[in-house]
């Protein structure tokens, strides 16, 4: 999940269940806005392993140390308790208010763990027993960014600041209703460009639901009325019930790739159904064979085509079936020797659905390992986490690294 996500998960959760205030309203801070801090930072804190990758020329620890120590169940109390201490102490001079020292590590303690739930629901992996067991567990529940996801979250926290004062909460609900609008073509935008194209008929729908989340309560006066726990509460319980319905699509969503690869009379090394935008009903279905892998993207709303008896193979041959297959290069004396270099271990250690392609490039020989669980996203770009070596016509190492 990204990071912002995270950050509004915590200030959702520390507003809806432990007496959270708003983060940024115009008074002192209090003890109810440091719990929302708190929370906040918590949720966020895990991915401060990115800074380690920021400042090491090691390109691979996006894969071999992102996700790994500060995502780690094991060391969560730890995290939890040298956090709580950060904060006492700077309270001491800056918020005598702060809750107490246990306290305090309870609320961290929540918000780490919501950080590392939301992790293991996408499809990167999370190395949640870490020093135990580098195994890398996914959900594969949510695309790594779900704006759908993100709103469950962030809206009803804009909400409940747009009605938290009765005498400006037209004003704020407009301006709300005023940004929210934009963003959601400025969604729809980055979706074409990204391969997730979002219907016009989705877009009107998603104004209409800001339409009336936004104006009606605050034209029809019963805004007001709701506290700030309630309007965060019933936030929880939207995302929530939207985690439950991933749950219920990933389910049809592998048993139809079970049944593809039944039809095919596939033997599968790893079979895997992936979540892909804009909505809960597209999947990615890959299959890793024997000599290469096999993708069924899904529309769960549409019918698979895939004939499971005799009787209903005339109904199915009515729906066309779609797929690709990306078959591995015929090996030979580089690849093997590739597969051999420690770097390119770790990599294939990562790669859940890997595919090898070997090809020249004038006199030098180019082997390239691509994951498909990571679409590509332009037609003129590499995949995501494509690992590239290239030898020389003497068949030497002459570079290797990710594909940029």
């Amino acid at each position: 999940m990204d990071t912002i996500t995270h950050g509004i998960a915590g200030a959702l959760i520390g507003k809806a269940f432990f007496s959270g205030d708003s983060m940024f309203p115009v008074k002192p801070m209090s003890r109810a806005r440091i719990v929302t801090w708190a929370l906040m930072l918590g949720a966020v804190f895990p991915d401060s392993d990115v800074l380690r990758d920021f400042l090491s020329r090691n390109r691979k620890l996006k894969i071999t140390w992102h996700r790994s120590y500060t995502h780690s169940l094991l060391l969560l109390p730890l995290y939890a308790l040298a956090l709580a201490a950060i904060t006492r102490w700077a309270a001491r001079r800056f918020a005598p208010e702060a809750p107490p020292f246990a306290a305090l590590t309870g609320i961290y303690a929540i918000g780490i763990l919501s950080h590392i739930l939301l992790d293991l629901v996408t499809t990167f992996g999370t190395m949640v027993w870490t020093p135990l067991s580098n195994s890398r567990p996914a959900w594969d529940l949510i695309f790594i960014v779900d704006f759908t996801f993100t709103g469950l979250l962030l809206v009803p926290q804009l909400l409940a600041w747009a009605h938290r004062d009765e005498k400006h909460a037209r004003r704020r609900a407009v301006m709300m209703w005023l940004l929210f609008v934009p963003v959601t073509f400025g969604i729809a935008a980055i979706g074409r460009i990204v391969g997730a194209p979002i219907s016009t008929a989705a877009i009107f729908a998603a104004i209409a639901i800001f339409s009336a989340l936004f104006l009606l309560p605050a034209f029809l006066g019963w805004g007001s009325r709701l506290q700030l726990a309630t309007w965060n509460r019933a936030g929880f319980v939207a995302a929530s019930l939207y985690v439950t319905l991933t749950v219920v699509a990933h389910h049809r969503a592998l048993e139809r790739i079970k049944k593809f690869a039944e039809f095919q009379g596939v033997q599968p090394e790893v079979i895997g159904a992936l979540p892909l935008p804009p909505s809960i009903w597209n999947w990615d279905g890959l299959i890793r064979g024997p000599r290469g892998v096999y993708e069924l993207r899904m529309d769960l709303s549409q019918p698979s085509g895939i004939p499971t008896s005799e009787a209903d193979a005339a109904a199915a041959a009515k729906v066309p079936l779609t797929y690709n297959y990306f078959p591995d290069a015929p090996g030979n004396a580089l690849i093997q020797q590739v597969r051999e270099l420690p770097e390119v271990k770790e990599v294939l250690w990562f790669d859940r659905f890997p595919v090898t392609r070997f090809h020249k490039e004038g006199a030098d020989s180019v082997v390239e390992i691509l994951d498909l669980r990571f679409p590509k996203v332009q037609p003129n770009r590499p995949a995501a986490f494509t690992y590239r070596v290239r030898f020389d016509a003497h068949g030497r190492v002459v570079a290797q690294g990710w594909e940029e």
